[in-house]
């Protein structure tokens, strides 16, 4: 659900009700599985995706922020910083150097 809805707003009570746990015990084992509490795993989720869309779709940063579900550029560009390592700009520039576009 998670994987097919990560552009949605997350309900950790209704993930936990199609589980068939209580929210508190659904938080505990996907921590356990994952190593991230679910709105880390969404958040993962949505950069990658606004990643893919925009190296491989040709999407601008703020095309790809909405289009996984952030409602503020900024915030999606601190985040993806964070687990990129770099803007996304930046990123899309370099892409485009490597495979011979102009910036």
């Amino acid at each position: 659900m998670l994987r097919t809805e990560y552009a949605q707003p997350l309900s950790i009570a209704r993930l936990a009700a199609v589980a068939g746990m209580s929210p508190s015990s659904f938080h505990l084992h996907f921590r356990g599985v994952t190593s991230l509490s679910p709105i880390q795993f969404q958040k993962q989720l949505r950069l990658i995706e606004a990643r893919r869309l925009m190296l491989a779709e040709g999407f601008g940063a703020g095309r790809a922020a909405y289009a996984v579900g952030y409602e503020s550029v900024p915030q999606f560009t601190r985040e993806y910083g964070r687990m990129f390592g770099q803007s996304p700009a930046r990123e899309i520039r370099q892409a485009r150097v490597q495979i011979g576009f102009a910036a």
